[in-house]
């Protein structure tokens, strides 16, 4: 490797992973983690499914500084809420839930990213809540829902149950996720592309490197 392609290589780095950029990354991460903690209940799913507002942060780390960035708050996030809280799922849900998060955010930043408008700020957000609504309706179907079912000892019939008490036409686990899981993704997925959508452009000043 030339003298001149190592500088650019690590010019390229340096600007990646600058300090201004992982300030950012672990604040952004850091208010997610305490946003977690805030988690509302829902009217037409049982209660272990909440909404909580995390993925706000993340999704101004994406347009601010770009996809790549948001996928590492999201990952920062998750893994602090590891350590802190612990798994009852052998890192299994947390797994889930970071595709989930990233899902909703990615697809966002990439399409601002190609054209920083409020009209492509609004299509990415659409595109990232369709893509998390149908990634995490699988998710749940295959993976999150057998998971907590071995990890708490009961059939997956008993979480089809506990839908049902909510919601009578929940009566199998197609019906569950279609009843619970995908309004449950479109209505997180519309909430906080509102709160970003209110508040980024108050806010970007902040963040004066962009990650791509």
């Amino acid at each position: 490797m030339s003298t001149e392609t190592k500088t650019t290589v690590q010019s390229q780095v340096k600007e990646r992973f600058g300090v201004r950029a992982l300030v950012n990354i672990g604040m952004l991460a850091a208010i997610a983690v305490i946003l977690m903690l805030f988690e509302i209940p829902l009217p037409f799913a049982p209660s272990f499914y909440e909404i909580d507002f995390s993925e706000v942060p993340v999704m101004v780390g994406c347009f601010a500084m770009g996809p790549f960035a948001g996928a590492l708050i999201e990952f920062v996030k998750i893994l602090l809420n590891f350590v802190f809280t612990g798994t009852d799922t052998a890192g299994v849900g947390e797994l889930a839930n970071f595709i989930i998060g990233c899902s909703l955010c990615v697809p966002a930043g990439l399409i601002y990213r190609r054209k920083r408008t409020r009209t492509t700020a609004l299509i990415g957000m659409a595109a990232g809540t369709v893509t998390m609504t149908v990634i995490g309706c699988a998710v749940n179907a295959f993976v999150l829902l057998p998971t907590y079912a071995t990890a708490f000892g009961m059939p997956i019939d008993a979480l089809v149950e506990m839908g049902t008490a909510v919601n009578p036409a929940i009566n199998s686990l197609n019906t569950f996720v279609f009843f619970a899981v995908a309004p449950f993704n479109i209505l997180k997925g519309v909430l906080v592309s509102a709160i970003v959508f209110l508040i980024y452009k108050k806010i970007s000043p902040i963040f004066r490197m962009r990650l791509s």
